[in-house]
């Protein structure tokens, strides 16, 4: 939230059910959860914008409430590579907050999407103060580094099915994403910006998926049905 982007002037406080919303407030004390209440801002992030662009300095710790997100990064030949996508529940940037640096990847949404953020000062007074947040970023980093170990798997990956199956999982993953739950809200065309394949064909891998039980497509979404079968899923070739 750049002080000068539209995403910034469009930042307001939170409402009760997007407080709810976010799963590291009920883990602090109530001198700190208010702290964090009175500084927690919500913007609605439309397609194209950028949450976080590469090379400006952190300013937020960033969650989404609603929607998704992708993180990507551009090469020097213009080529760009998605890591991964951020759905409900999850928040992002950690690393970079910690370290006050600035970012090395895009944040932008697939689609309208409610972000809110935490300023980057309350953020290191509650890691000052609090022992339930601090557990909290702990347990996100510790996810996180076995998100981008896998990550790096899955790009080594030819076959298209194994690859859809693995970032699907990814995208499932309790801890990062606790708003996510057993539906994932997404289309095939954002799943096939996420996993860089055609639509037609993430469409023949869910397909494959389905019939092995392992995920129900319905309208509008994914229904998980045997998130460890996903994760550990192995297609012939």
């Amino acid at each position: 939230m750049a002080q000068d982007s539209a995403l910034h002037q469009r930042r307001r406080p939170l409402t009760e059910p997007e407080l709810a919303a976010i799963p590291w407030l009920r883990l602090l004390s109530k001198d700190e959860h208010q702290r964090a209440v009175d500084d927690l801002r919500i913007s609605e992030a439309l397609p194209g914008e950028f949450v976080c662009r590469m090379g400006r300095p952190v300013t937020y710790w960033f969650g989404v409430v609603d929607g998704l997100l992708k993180m990507s990064t551009d090469n020097a030949e213009g080529q760009t590579m998605t890591f991964t996508g951020v759905p409900p529940g999850g928040w992002f940037g950690e690393g970079t907050a910690l370290k006050r640096e600035t970012y090395k990847y895009n944040i932008q949404p697939l689609r309208k999407s409610l972000v809110a953020g935490l300023h980057v000062d309350t953020f290191h007074w509650l890691l000052d103060h609090s022992i339930g947040f601090n557990r909290f970023v702990m347990n996100q980093l510790n996810e996180r580094l076995g998100q981008f170990i896998a990550a790096r798997e899955i790009d080594r990956l030819t076959n298209p099915d194994i690859r859809v199956a693995r970032s699907l999982a990814a995208l499932f993953n309790p801890t990062l994403y606790p708003g996510v739950g057993e539906v994932l809200r997404i289309t095939q065309q954002e799943l096939a910006y996420l996993v860089g394949l055609s639509r037609q064909r993430v469409n023949e891998a869910l397909t494959a998926l389905a019939e092995q039980g392992s995920i129900r497509v319905e309208y509008g979404g994914l229904r998980i049905l045997d998130l460890q079968a996903l994760r550990s899923q192995v297609f012939k070739a």
